[in-house]
């Protein structure tokens, strides 16, 4: 049986509505400085505004060390009517302290389990996914440590890995190193930011491999890659993939919050939705938005 870790409990897939797969409440790094997302009541609004557009869940793929907040997500969840998945997992070596990266050598898959069935830290929220990142166009040592962790965790529990691609490259290595050597079942590996790669031969070898992917976050100036999206995802859908593609806003930054002036979360809905339903049917959008996630982010259970 597969539910929905949420938390606020779990959930069945069919409950957690209009679905932002990918975006951040809480984040922050050292690469992003004086950007950090540390407002709870940003967040609140946030989430607020989504619900507006009638949104009704939302993956916050804010990994371990990063900010994550877990222990207000609950609090937030409840007010605002939002159902939201916390992960553990690891992001890419640049945005930790080493030491920090030291105190987990050996022991890192044991953490991901232990956020995953006990709680992150003593907030007691369990993480409902376990996030983890690829290189440019490559996989270095540290990320080769970190999807083998989330491979581990992952045969131990259940849960789903999402993987951020950096610029969207890099999808079949990883695919090679999660379902390859580590044996995770392709269903369970969802990718991320493949709008900003727009390579419609390799999104088609992904997607032919099972896993889920992600078109996530409205593109910067100089990816310029929200207009080929539609084609995109059609082309995707036209060769049967149309049951393994999610949606989301990925929010790194206080600036690009609506509250703050920038599309977040409700730019979603508000823009990407309508966009694409021109392209593709609103039938097919609706399924992108409701039934994929609950599939692609339910925990079937050990």
């Amino acid at each position: 049986m597969s539910t929905v870790r949420t938390v606020l409990g779990d959930v069945p897939p069919e409950r957690l509505g209009v679905c932002d797969a990918h975006d951040h409440l809480f984040f922050g790094s050292p690469l992003l400085p004086g950007q950090e997302l540390s407002s709870a009541s940003a967040a609140r609004a946030e989430l607020a505004a989504f619900r507006a557009q009638g949104g009704g869940g939302v993956v916050q793929w804010t990994p371990y060390g990063l900010g994550r907040r877990a222990a207000d997500l609950p609090a937030l969840s409840r007010e605002t009517g939002v159902h939201v998945v916390a992960a553990t997992g690891l992001h890419q070596a640049a945005h930790y302290d080493g030491a920090l990266l030291d105190g987990l050598r050996g022991r890192l898959a044991d953490v991901f389990v232990a956020e995953l069935t006990s709680g992150i830290g003593t907030s007691g929220v369990r993480a409902g996914l376990i996030k983890v990142a690829g290189g440019f166009h490559a996989l270095d040592a540290h990320a080769r440590w970190t999807m083998i962790a989330a491979a581990e965790a992952h045969h131990a529990t259940g849960t789903p890995i999402a993987v951020h691609l950096e610029l969207g490259t890099g999808a079949l290595d990883v695919l090679d190193l999660l379902c390859g050597e580590a044996g995770v079942p392709p269903h369970r590996v969802i990718l991320g930011h493949l709008n900003r790669f727009p390579d419609g031969t390799l999104h088609r070898q992904a997607a032919a491999s099972g896993c889920y992917l992600a078109f996530d976050g409205p593109s910067r100036a100089h990816h310029a890659t929200d207009w080929r999206m539609p084609d995109t995802v059609r082309a995707l859908a036209d060769a049967g993939h149309g049951d393994r593609l999610l949606l989301g806003g990925d929010t790194t930054t206080a600036a690009a919050r609506s509250v703050d002036g920038g599309p977040g979360m409700p730019y979603l809905l508000r823009r990407v939705r309508p966009r694409l339903a021109a392209a593709l049917g609103e039938e097919l959008v609706d399924r992108v938005l409701t039934e994929n996630p609950g599939r692609a982010f339910g925990v079937e259970w050990r």
